[in-house]
């Protein structure tokens, strides 16, 4: 599909979708929709995405959406902000039950599944895109060769922490080693 076919629908009533059958869709945003996507993830660019797939029964009481997500896209390096190429193909599952309560309160229990899902009275493929990207993006885009520095802060006639002093057990492998080359005092069997 190109930007000049026409609109698939993007979201589909469960109570319309085939009981029977499974409904295709194919979901490729305009350039327009690409740069809004783009803002809302904090990304310089999202050069292409498609979410494909289909929705289909899944026993009585539930739908399955499996597809794949590809795009391309350009996030800052988080050392030189240069831009950063990323191409994602993800696979997506989530699985729609009919009478499924959505737990409520301040202590949720994660589900068993986290696929699965209250059915809800739409399922709106271009949301679920945007989440499936968000979730597949690199967490800390680095650009080839950019290496973290370490900076140094101290006030004056202060000398300055290194890495080494913030790890609490750095010094017990030198101080096992000390320990194993002392000759053994006074536990010897001649007295």
């Amino acid at each position: 599909m190109t930007e000049a076919d026409p609109v698939r629908p993007t979201r589909f009533r469960t109570g319309g979708l085939s009981p029977r059958k499974p409904t295709r869709f194919s979901y490729v945003p305009d350039a327009a929709l690409r740069d809004s996507m783009a803002r809302d993830l904090g990304l310089l660019a999202l050069r292409k995405l498609e979410f494909s797939g289909q929705i289909a029964p899944d026993g009585r009481d539930a739908m399955l959406l499996t597809g794949t997500l590809t795009a391309e896209c350009d996030q800052a390096c988080i050392v030189t902000l240069a831009p950063v190429r990323t191409r994602i193909a993800e696979p997506v599952r989530r699985r729609y039950v009919a009478g499924l309560e959505q737990p409520e309160g301040d202590e949720m229990e994660m589900p068993e599944d986290e696929t699965v899902d209250p059915m809800p009275e739409v399922i709106d493929i271009a949301e679920i895109a945007a989440e499936a990207l968000m979730l597949a993006l690199p967490l800390y885009p680095r650009a080839a060769g950019a290496e973290l520095g370490q900076v140094v802060h101290a006030g004056e006639g202060i000398a300055p922490l290194s890495d080494n002093d913030l790890k609490p057990f750095a010094g017990l492998a030198g101080l096992a080693g000390r320990l194993a080359a002392k000759p053994e005092e006074g536990g010897g069997k001649d007295g």
